[in-house]
């Protein structure tokens, strides 16, 4: 069946710092690759929030911007917060917390792969295999205390961790998912359960409802490791790692290690997906030390991109966005591989710009190896 729609309407929330910058190349990169694949255009419709904005007009995610949001086919999402900017409390404006929170985004999908020209960071030759997926759930878990903690008399602070079976059944249940339709291009097929259940009766719950999901599964693999002894691995055996599925917090810090094994966060794609909304950015911050200096590193950003077109091309039915996704990847890749431009990041010369129409001008290039 093909899709019944004939454009997509984004919700665009640039943010801070380097997010202002390298959302102009996503856009830019999307509507050639759409283009190319012959797939249906995106309407991208742009909105102010974060710490920038929250400095000028004293909000940080206005009703109009959180309202476009929720209309919208999919949000794409730069970069939010400034150090120097908080709440009157002392917190960071975190308002992509706020907008996982108002839709239910519970999975955060983060995909670890090492491109050909992107750094060795483990010798091992085997490092170039790197290609696995970090599921982290995000409604719950430790950050269930956002907002709740309490410190007695100044001398105990205390914040709960939240588990329930209704939030870990459905994150799990996507691991599996994820996990299939990985096998099926030739992955291993092995959803991993990362906890603590040797100490937390709160993770020994995870791991009894992920034991439920995994009966419906029969042809993926299910497996299990403690999250320090996954943290070791990790920067051990990267290769051998397929679909991993995990608390919160747990989540939230394995990320950045992961991405870490593939050049650091400038290549760190994610997507937040809920039952009905998709979100997709970046998982870097809005680096102030290069912020307006176009120095920043579009990749994450771009492949973040990417993932929107495939969420989409499922969720309607049009392959042709798909294709735009695969697109976009081998573009990256051809960019990156042939040293076309190498991002300041990783010791090149190229800034924003320049990768920007060094992957737009790749797309041509891969279009026959991508058919």
């Amino acid at each position: 069946m093909s899709s019944l729609k004939n454009s997509f309407k984004i919700a665009v929330l640039p943010g801070d710092g380097i997010g202002r910058e390298v959302m102009p190349a996503c856009l830019e990169v999307i509507d050639a690759a759409v283009k190319v694949a012959g797939a249906p255009p995106m309407s991208f419709e742009t909105h102010q929030a974060g710490a920038q904005f929250y400095a000028e007009s004293g909000e940080a995610l206005p009703a109009s911007a959180l309202e476009a949001c929720r209309k919208a086919d999919a949000i794409l999402f730069g970069a939010m917060g400034w150090p120097d900017i908080r709440f009157p409390d002392g917190t960071e404006i975190i308002p992509q917390l706020d907008l996982r929170m108002e839709f239910g985004l519970f999975a955060g999908v983060r995909p670890i792969r090492w491109f050909p020209g992107l750094p060795k960071v483990l010798s091992d030759p085997r490092a170039e295999g790197i290609d696995f997926v970090l599921i982290r759930e995000q409604t719950e878990g430790l950050f269930y205390a956002r907002g709740r903690g309490e410190i007695r008399d100044d001398q105990e602070a205390y914040d709960t961790m939240q588990i329930t079976r209704a939030g870990t059944e459905r994150v799990t249940e996507f691991a599996f998912q994820i996990a299939a339709q990985r096998k099926r291009r030739g992955r291993p097929g092995v959803v991993t359960c990362v906890d603590k259940a040797n100490v937390f009766s709160s993770m020994a719950f995870f791991r009894k409802i992920f034991d439920e999901v995994a009966e419906k599964h029969p042809d993926v693999q299910k497996d299990y490791a403690y999250v320090d002894a996954l943290a070791l691995n990790m920067v051990k055996k990267p290769w051998a790692l397929d679909v991993l599925v995990t608390e919160n917090m747990f989540g939230d810090i394995l990320s950045d290690l992961a991405a870490g094994l593939i050049g650091g966060m400038g290549m760190a794609a994610s997507a937040d997906i809920g039952e009905h909304y998709g979100l997709f950015q970046p998982a870097h911050g809005t680096a102030p030390d290069i912020a307006g200096k176009g120095v920043a590193n579009p990749s994450a950003m771009i492949l973040s991109g990417a993932m929107m077109l495939d969420w989409l091309a499922v969720k309607h039915r049009e392959p042709k966005l798909a294709d735009a996704a695969r697109l976009i990847e081998a573009a990256v890749e051809h960019t990156l591989s042939t040293k076309t431009a190498v991002p300041m990041e990783y010791g090149g010369g190229a800034n924003c710009a320049d990768m920007t129409r060094s992957v737009i001008g790749a797309l041509g290039a891969v279009r026959k190896e991508v058919a």
